[in-house]
């Protein structure tokens, strides 16, 4: 509850509850026992004070000891009034003003969320203000108000709390909306940044095929080579890729290793350290590798970020047996 609503509450119950007390005081007919009435009125306008105010400004839920003096006063307060007046004032509007008091009270231990107290409290009153006045009496007097006033208040404070709920978990999707779109966005730059990279390192060798008309010599077929490749890598692998795992490859290549890697977003959710641990991992293979293909996927598996595939040939086989090399990289570090 924010501090408007807060003050707000507090100063409609601090309110109600001096209106309470004065009507108490507006006595048409003399009280058997004055002192009686007297602390009737003060124990209910102080109770009600307590409840309202204590452990308000560090906390909405209302201290354990609090509810239950609320819930004590509850029954007290009635007996009081009622026993300071002869039977036959005992329905003075005066005399039964404790009956919205009480209520009030009940609101107030609802609003402070000790709602089986507030409930406590509405039955203190139904039992001894139908106990003193009668049932019939007690609801033409006010009981009917207090018991709406009740059940309104945790109507009230049961939306607000799901309202609360309902904003909160709005706010986390937002964020987690925002953060989503920022990380696309980096993505998107990096990609960007990648392909102007790729391309900055195939352009020169692609100006030379349309400047010869296709007419390459071998180190020319080579770096044309190495370029296709390179422009691929960083198209479809680009997170897999740092400057050792880039040179690895070359030097692969240039050995007459055919090497493919795919990125399947298997290092989503893995943090940059490690990732780069990975990349590491990934380039030590790769240099130590002597399969004449190597196929290089990241992963979407719980456990293993890269898996890195090499075979005795340049082209698929169909035979399983015919692999050199098969190196799982795990997504977090275990133990040994």
């Amino acid at each position: 509850m924010n501090r408007t609503v807060r003050s707000v509450a507090t100063s409609l119950a601090v309110g109600f509850a001096v209106y309470f007390a004065a009507r108490s005081m507006w006595w048409v007919v003399q009280p058997t026992s004055p002192l009686l009435m007297v602390a009737s009125i003060v124990l209910l306008l102080a109770v009600i004070l307590v409840a309202t105010l204590w452990g308000s400004a560090t906390s909405a839920k209302m201290p354990m000891w609090v509810a239950w003096l609320s819930l004590v006063a509850s029954a007290v307060i009635p007996a009081l009034a009622t026993l300071s007046m002869d039977p036959a004032s005992r329905t003075a509007p005066f005399a039964t003003s404790y009956i919205g008091g009480i209520g009030l009270l009940g609101v107030v231990c609802i609003v402070r969320r000790r709602f089986w107290i507030g409930w406590g409290t509405l039955v203190m009153l139904v039992a001894t203000s139908s106990a003193y006045l009668g049932i019939g009496v007690a609801l033409n007097l006010g009981l009917v108000g207090s018991i709406m006033w009740l059940v309104i208040a945790r109507l009230l404070v049961f939306f607000w709390d799901r309202a609360i709920r309902d904003t909160a978990r709005l706010a986390e999707i937002q964020q987690a909306v925002s953060a989503w779109h920022a990380t696309q966005l980096v993505r998107q730059r990096e990609r960007r940044v990648r392909t102007q990279f790729a391309l900055a390192v195939a352009g020169p060798v692609l100006g030379r095929v349309v400047a010869s008309r296709g007419g390459l010599d071998e180190e020319e077929r080579l770096q044309a080579r190495l370029a296709e490749g390179r422009l691929r890598d960083e198209l479809r692998g680009a997170d897999l890729l740092n400057d050792d795992v880039r040179d690895a490859i070359e030097d692969a290549r240039r050995r007459g290793v055919v090497v493919t890697v795919f990125d399947e977003s298997g290092l989503e959710g893995v943090e940059e350290e490690r990732r780069e641990a990975i990349r590491d991992e990934l380039a030590v293979v790769l240099r130590s590798a002597r399969a004449g293909r190597l196929i290089i996927r990241s992963s979407s598996d719980p456990r293993v970020a890269v898996t890195v595939v090499g075979r005795a040939g340049s082209r698929s086989s169909r035979d399983d047996d015919d692999v050199d090399l098969f190196h799982e990289i795990e997504r977090e570090v275990t133990g040994a």
